[in-house]
C-alpha cells in the first residue's frame, strides 16, 4: 500500500499540469499512466510540433452543455500564462493562421518542459500502471487498485481524456468512473475530425482527391471560413474539422467555395468584358479544372459567357457559392482529435475541478463536456483545468 497526498490518473497534457501544480504546494503526487510514455497525445499533436495554445482564446471557442463553465478556469490560467513557461524554458514557437502557436522544432519541447516541471516538484509518475478498481473509503479517502501496486488518497485526478485516437491508448475509463460516483455523463462523439461521403458523392468526387482550397463551411447558425481538402474518403482539412463540432447525422453542409468572391457579380461583369469566352474558361481562373467538372455540367460549362442568363448564373452561384452536401458520417475517433461531450459540468465545480457531491474527487481536461476548437483551445483547456485542479487536491 502506497499512501500518498494526490493520485492523477493520467499523464497526459492536464494531468501533468495539476500534478506540477500540486507538487508546488508541497503535496505528494502519484501519476498513474496506463501507456508505456507520458504525453503521447502532446508528442503526435499539430504534426508533431504541437499547437499548444492561441493567441486568442475566449469561452466562445468551447463547446459544452454548460457554455459558462470554461470561464472561470480560462480566465486563472491564461495562454499568456503559458506562454511565460514556453519562454521561460526558450522553446522556439511560431505563430500561424488564426493565432495558432507552434513549437519551431518538436512538440517533445512541450513535454520535456512538463516533466522537468514534474522532475523539480518531486512528481513520481508510475508508467503501464492497469487500474482494476478503485474505491471511496468511509474516512474519505480514496483506495486505487492497480495490477502491481495500491494507492491510498485524499485526492483523485480523472485526467483520462476521451476515446479520439484509440491507438493512442484512449479509453472510457474516466466516463466509467463517473458513472461509479453517480455522475451524470452526457453522450459523446467525434469531434475535429474529417466527413465521410454518400455512396453516390463518394463515387463522384473521388477525381478530386488532393485538391485544397479555401472555402466558406456552414452548418446550421455556425460557420467557419478555412481550407478544405478533398480526399479518397471524403473531406476533410480545418474547415471540416471546425464543423464536425457542430455537425450531427443527418444534416447537410453549406459550402461556398469562392467565400471572398461574389461569383454572381462577378459571372455579370465578364459577360461584357469577355462575352466570347466560356464559362469553363472563365471559372479555371478561380477553381480547379477537375472541381468545376464535378460541380457544374458539361453543357452549362461550354457556354460562353454572352448567353448567359440570370437563371444560369443562379444555377453556377448555386453550385460553387452555394454548395450543399449531406455527409454520410464521419471518420470517427479512429482520426478525430477531440471527444465531444463527456463528465456533466454541472455536477462539477468550475473553481476547484472538484465534485459537488464526491469530495476529493476532480475531473480535468477532455474527460470533461468541454470541447474546444481547432487551433490550441483544447490544450489550452487542459492547461488552465488542470492549473485549477492543482490549486486546490
Amino acid at each position: 500500500m502506497v499512501k500518498t497526498d494526490v493520485v492523477v490518473i493520467g499523464a497526459g497534457a492536464s494531468g501533468l499540469m495539476s500534478a506540477i501544480e500540486a507538487g508546488k504546494r508541497k503535496r505528494n503526487v502519484k501519476v498513474l499512466e496506463l501507456a508505456a510514455k507520458p504525453g503521447k497525445k502532446i508528442l503526435m499533436s499539430g504534426g508533431g510540433r504541437c499547437n499548444f495554445t492561441n493567441y486568442s482564446v475566449e469561452p466562445d471557442n468551447y463547446i459544452s452543455h454548460n457554455p459558462h463553465f470554461c470561464k472561470s478556469a480560462l480566465s486563472r490560467f491564461t495562454q499568456w500564462d503559458f506562454l511565460d513557461w514556453v519562454q521561460r524554458y526558450r522553446i522556439p514557437y511560431h505563430e500561424r493562421e488564426f493565432g495558432r502557436l507552434f513549437c519551431n522544432d518538436s512538440a517533445k519541447d512541450i513535454l520535456n518542459m512538463l516533466l522537468t516541471e514534474c522532475d523539480s516538484v518531486g512528481v513520481d509518475i508510475s508508467l503501464n500502471t492497469h487500474i482494476e478498481a478503485i474505491e471511496h473509503r468511509s474516512d474519505g479517502q480514496f483506495l486505487i487498485n492497480t495490477k502491481l501496486q495500491n494507492y491510498l488518497c485524499r485526492s483523485l485526478v480523472i485526467a483520462t481524456g476521451g476515446l479520439s485516437i484509440p491507438k493512442m491508448g484512449a479509453t472510457p475509463f474516466g466516463y466509467k468512473v463517473a458513472e461509479q460516483f453517480g455522475i451524470k455523463v452526457w453522450p459523446t462523439s467525434a469531434g475535429l475530425v474529417p466527413f465521410t461521403l454518400q455512396p453516390d458523392d463518394k463515387h463522384r468526387l473521388s477525381e478530386l482527391s488532393g485538391i485544397a482550397l479555401l472555402c466558406r463551411v456552414s452548418c446550421l447558425e455556425q460557420s467557419f471560413t478555412e481550407n478544405l481538402l478533398f480526399t479518397h474518403r471524403g473531406l476533410s482539412g480545418p474547415a471540416m474539422l471546425q464543423i464536425s463540432n457542430y455537425w450531427r447525422p443527418g444534416q447537410s453542409l453549406t459550402i461556398d467555395l469562392l467565400p471572398e468572391t461574389d461569383l454572381a457579380e462577378h459571372l455579370w461583369q465578364l459577360k461584357t468584358t469577355k462575352s466570347k469566352a466560356a464559362l469553363k474558361t472563365v471559372l479555371v481562373e478561380l477553381l480547379p479544372k477537375r472541381l468545376i467538372a464535378c460541380l457544374i455540367e458539361e453543357k452549362l460549362l461550354n457556354s460562353n459567357m454572352a448567353d448567359l442568363s440570370t437563371a444560369k448564373i443562379d444555377v453556377i452561384t448555386d453550385c460553387i457559392s452555394h454548395w450543399t452536401i449531406k455527409p454520410n458520417a464521419t471518420e470517427g475517433y479512429r482520426t478525430a482529435e477531440v471527444t465531444i461531450g463527456g463528465v456533466d459540468c454541472n455536477a462539477i465545480s468550475s473553481k476547484t475541478m472538484g465534485c459537488h457531491d464526491v469530495p476529493g474527487l476532480y475531473f480535468i481536461g477532455e474527460v470533461l463536456d468541454v470541447t474546444g476548437w481547432l487551433g490550441g483551445y483544447n490544450f489550452q483547456w487542459a492547461w488552465s483545468s488542470g492549473w485549477c485542479a492543482g490549486q486546490y487536491v
